[in-house]
């Protein structure tokens, strides 16, 4: 089979480019795509992080320009063959919903949620994210996840999906390489694990002091409100981030890499 074989040239709206449609749809596509089984990788590098993870590509949607490299990434990970479909530019936005400016898109399979246990086992340090509504907060908590040693991430059923295009796209890819899964029983699925809840309370215990004398699982709340009280107190540890200049605390994405970065480098 030639690297090649796969490609589909389209001249206008076509019915096989429906894994693509109303992607600005926020709405619609956070509810279609887990339905659907499907998820977007935009832009090369996401593309080729997502096959190095084995993630199967349905499709790939790219402008004439970007075509040659998009069959070379697909044939070094032994997809050739898959269906690229080649389409105008006003072609692509009357579809999509948006000029394509950041390089083409994949359409990817998801794959099911492993359990809690297999996704942790092994981790020192693992991040969970409760309630986290920004698809963008998201894929920044991943991306400094990855960076800065968090061995797996676990969001809540009230969390935003981490596999959503811009989650994706602002974790740079760093989603597909580090374990996650979903869990709203944290406090009971982490046995053996410290339990932090960050919140910037003054009476809670500085980052920096936390004991390190077992694996440390941080707890992060939604943008403004932040952990509720009740979630505070299924934590075995309430800790908070050093302010000063007259801060209270910081966006949770800022907040998530200063703590994490604290509870890893200790």
């Amino acid at each position: 089979m030639r690297p090649d074989d796969g490609v589909i040239r389209l001249t206008g709206p076509d019915d096989r480019l429906r894994d693509y449609t109303d992607l600005t749809d926020v709405a619609l596509r956070r509810v279609r795509e887990p339905e659907q089984g499907l998820f977007m990788a935009e832009s090369l590098p996401v593309i080729d992080r997502a096959l190095a993870a084995g993630y199967r590509p349905r499709s790939v949607l790219t402008a004439e320009r970007w075509l040659p490299d998009v069959v070379a990434v697909l044939a070094d990970h032994g997809r050739a063959g898959t269906e690229v479909f080649v389409a105008p530019d006003d072609v692509i936005a009357s579809t999509t919903g948006f000029r394509m400016h950041r390089g083409p898109m994949a359409a990817m399979a998801r794959r099911p949620l492993p359990p809690v246990g297999p996704t942790v086992a092994g981790a020192r340090l693992v991040l969970v994210l409760d309630g986290l509504v920004d698809h963008t907060n998201v894929g920044a908590a991943f991306r400094s996840a990855a960076a800065l040693g968090v061995g797996a991430v676990l969001v809540t059923a009230t969390c935003a999906d981490p596999l959503y295009r811009r989650s994706v796209r602002v974790s740079m890819g760093t989603v597909f390489s580090v374990p996650w899964t979903r869990t709203d029983t944290w406090d009971t699925d982490l046995p053996g694990f410290r339990t932090v809840a960050l919140t910037p309370a003054a009476d809670a215990t500085a980052i920096g002091a936390v004991p390190r004398d077992r694996p440390l699982a941080l707890i992060v709340g939604t943008e403004g409100p932040g952990l509720p009280a009740e979630m505070q107190r299924r934590a075995e540890v309430r800790a908070r981030i050093p302010m000063s200049g007259g801060v209270d605390s910081l966006n949770v994405a800022a907040a998530v890499a200063v703590a994490v970065y604290a509870l890893a480098s200790a």
